[in-house]
C-alpha cells in the first residue's frame, strides 16, 4: 500500500507551551507533501521531521488567527533561499490575500525565484478545492471566532493488483501489465481470454483524512466527515472548561469524540490543546470514554492514516 499519513508538526493552541509548537501538519500522499496550517517555525519543524522542500507544494490555511499562518512567509523565505522554481499555491479564506500580498511585497523587493499562486477558500461551503492524479481536497466549514475551514483529503482509487502467480503461470508479458490493471483480461496464444477478475487482486480500499482545526461543537460535523479513515479534531479543554469551550468556540475531547463515534470514523487525533494541560493524557482518557480509537498527536510523529 502506498504511503498516506499526517506528520505533526506542532500542536499547541494560540499560546504554545514549553513542549508543544503552534499548529501544522504535513499531509503526505503518494511522493507529495500538503501542509495543513503553518505556525511559526514551520520550516524548521519540516526539517526536524526530515521533510523534502521541495515535495511540498501546497498549503492550506484554516483561518487567519496567527497561531495557524504566522509561519508562511518563513516558509516562503526559506525556499526561495533553497533554489525552489516550482510554482507554490496557498488556500486560506479570502481576507487572507490581501495580507500574503503586502507580506511579499514588503520582505520581497527581489525576485525570490518562484511564485506564490494564492487560492481564496469560501469557509461557508463544502467543496473541492484541489484535485490531482493522486487525490482531492475539499474544504470543511466550521464554526471559530472568524471564518474558518477545516480539509478533507480523500485518496482516489488505486488500480487493482496483478497476481504474481498468474504472471508466472501465463507468461505475460511486462508489455501487458497496465492494461490488466485497467480492465483487460489476456489471450493465450491458442486464443483463450483468461478473464482479468482471475489475474488481480481488488485494489485497497481508498483513504481519506480530516483535518477539523478551531471549531466549537458542531452536532452535524459528523455528516460532513462520515467514515473517514483518519479524523482530526481540536480538543483543546478537557471536560470541566465546556463553558470555556463554548465561549471561545473551540470543543473539548470529549466533544471531538462525539463526532469521531457518529462520524464512525477509523481513528482519532486529538490536538490544539490548552497551554493550561501539562500533561494531555487527561484529555485522552476523557476522549477514550466514547471512542476508545483515540489517539494523543505530539510534535514530531506521524500516523499512517
Amino acid at each position: 500500500m502506498e504511503t498516506f499519513r499526517v506528520h505533526i508538526l506542532g500542536c499547541g493552541s494560540a499560546l504554545p507551551t514549553m513542549h508543544h509548537m503552534s499548529s501544522m501538519q504535513v499531509v503526505e500522499c503518494r511522493g507529495k507533501l500538503y501542509m495543513v496550517d503553518c505556525g511559526e517555525g514551520a520550516q524548521v519543524q519540516m526539517r526536524r521531521s526530515s521533510l523534502s522542500f521541495d515535495k511540498l507544494g501546497h498549503i492550506f490555511i484554516s483561518h487567519l488567527h496567527g497561531d495557524h499562518c504566522f509561519g508562511v512567509i518563513g516558509m516562503i523565505s526559506t525556499m526561495g533561499l533553497l533554489g525552489r522554481t516550482a510554482t507554490l499555491h496557498i488556500y486560506a479564506p479570502g481576507e487572507y490575500g490581501s495580507m500574503l500580498k503586502a507580506q511579499l511585497d514588503m520582505f520581497f523587493n527581489y525576485d525570490i525565484g518562484y511564485r506564490v499562486e494564492f487560492h481564496p477558500v469560501d469557509t461557508t461551503r463544502q467543496q473541492v478545492i484541489f484535485e490531482d492524479r493522486s487525490l482531492t481536497v475539499e474544504s470543511i466549514p466550521l464554526e471559530h471566532r472568524m471564518p474558518c475551514s477545516g480539509y478533507l483529503f480523500r485518496e482516489k482509487p488505486l488500480l487493482p493488483h496483478i497476481r504474481r502467480d498468474m504472471i508466472e503461470m501465463y507468461g505475460i508479458p511486462v508489455s501487458q501489465i497496465n492494461n490488466i490493471k485497467a480492465g483487460q483480461g489476456y489471450t493465450l496464444e491458442d486464443g483463450t481470454v483468461i478473464p482479468h477478475e482471475r489475474l488481480v487482486t481488488p485494489a485497497d480500499t481508498p483513504r481519506s483524512y480530516a483535518y477539523c482545526s478551531d471549531t466549537r461543537y458542531m452536532p452535524t460535523l459528523h455528516e460532513r466527515v462520515k467514515g473517514v479513515t483518519t479524523l482530526y479534531h481540536e480538543s483543546t479543554y478537557a471536560n470541566d472548561k465546556v463553558d470555556g469551550a463554548e465561549k471561545y468556540y473551540h470543543s473539548t475531547a470529549q466533544q471531538a469524540a462525539m463526532v469521531a463515534r457518529d462520524a464512525q470514523v477509523g481513528k482519532l487525533l486529538l490536538g490544539h490543546y490548552s497551554a493550561r494541560y501539562n500533561d494531555e493524557r487527561i484529555l485522552l482518557e476523557e476522549a477514550k470514554q466514547i471512542f476508545e480509537n483515540t489517539y494523543l498527536t505530539d510534535e514530531n510523529k506521524y500516523f499512517d492514516i
